[in-house]
């Protein structure tokens, strides 16, 4: 099912251990991790991932592994971001899920996967674990993970409390690990590609870019104001909770930045019903852009298309070529 490409692949170390053509993994994406969207990449020479908390329930995660499977005869992986919470969802149910499904690739975020990761080594499942900190990817390796994906200051979703960008985060990794470092934030095209491997990156993790693709189950009007943004028009909201977060800035982001900035900050239950995940999930799916929380990146400064996402991948794989040979010649 994979779609006619002219690109020779990559050989590195994370394209041999993930079976896949290029070293570009689609992140795990509330919401919008689903068939439709990680088949594409998957289909195209990426790696597609799944979002396992997406769905509501460890069967629901099996029929959509099922799902994906009848739409790409490549790899693919699921995400577990793994949460503190009261009342936490059934992780291992999910694990299980994977497993059974016979999924050989998982990303895991959140808090350490540790207490899952024997049961997915036994079952032969390769693990990349999302960090934002040099400290945290040294745990994950201590830990067993099999790669890391460390994201910058620049990326969608959470980096943090460090606010270390990509060009300093991503070679600290590098030369701090013995496992690969995936660069995660801020990476859009073959430019942020060829640079995230000059830095001693093996591959990349994009969230926003693929957001913005033909695949992507996301409302077009959603789509077209990210097209439409600035590398200036992000927020970071919960700064004053210490759960800091990268959002698309919409009038919610910017209410919610008020309020936290109010003399005496803000409990969290003040801002809860702006940020809802349900508030956002049907803000993506109605397309009103100021009706929810939009997570996204800086690099939506550098969208200005929304291609399949056959088509990006093989315009970064020759724009990432075309610039690591410029500098080739220019060191020459």
């Amino acid at each position: 099912m994979r779609s006619d490409t002219h690109s020779r692949g990559f050989d590195n170390r994370v394209t041999q251990a993930l079976g896949i053509r290029y070293p570009i993994i689609q992140g795990g994406m509330q919401w919008l991790g689903l068939a439709e969207l990680a088949s594409a990449v998957s289909n195209a020479g990426g790696l597609g991932i799944l979002t396992a908390l997406t769905q509501p329930t460890p069967n629901a995660l099996r029929a959509e592994i099922e799902r994906c499977r009848a739409m790409t005869d490549q790899p693919f992986g699921v995400n577990l971001t793994i949460l503190p919470a009261i009342k936490p969802p059934p992780y291992a149910e999910y694990v299980g899920a994977i497993i059974e499904g016979g999924v050989k690739i998982v990303e895991t975020a959140g808090r350490s996967p540790a207490e899952f990761i024997e049961r997915f080594k036994e079952a032969g499942v390769t693990i990349v674990h999302k960090c934002t900190s040099v400290r945290h990817a040294q745990s994950a390796e201590r830990s067993g993970v099999d790669m890391v994906s460390i994201d910058g200051l620049e990326c969608a979703g959470h980096p943090g409390e460090d606010d270390v960008g990509g060009l300093v985060l991503i070679p600290a990794a590098a030369r701090a690990l013995k496992i690969p470092v995936i660069a995660s934030g801020g990476i859009a095209d073959g430019h942020g590609m060829a640079a995230a491997l000059m830095l001693g990156a093996e591959g990349v993790n994009m969230g926003t870019r693929f957001c913005v693709t033909q695949e992507a189950p996301m409302h077009p009007q959603i789509k077209q104001a990210l097209v439409a943004a600035s590398e200036r028009d992000t927020r970071l909201i919960f700064r004053s909770l210490r759960n800091t977060a990268r959002v698309f800035g919409n009038a919610i982001a910017r209410e919610v930045v008020a309020t936290e900035q109010r003399p005496g900050g803000c409990e969290f239950e003040e801002i809860r019903p702006l940020v809802a995940g349900a508030r956002g999930r049907a803000a993506l799916a109605s397309g009103e852009v100021d009706g929810g929380v939009i997570t996204a990146g800086q690099c939506i400064g550098l969208i200005d298309d929304i291609p399949t996402c056959a088509a990006l991948i093989e315009r970064m794989v020759g724009d990432c070529r075309e610039q690591l040979q410029r500098v080739a010649r220019m060191a020459a």
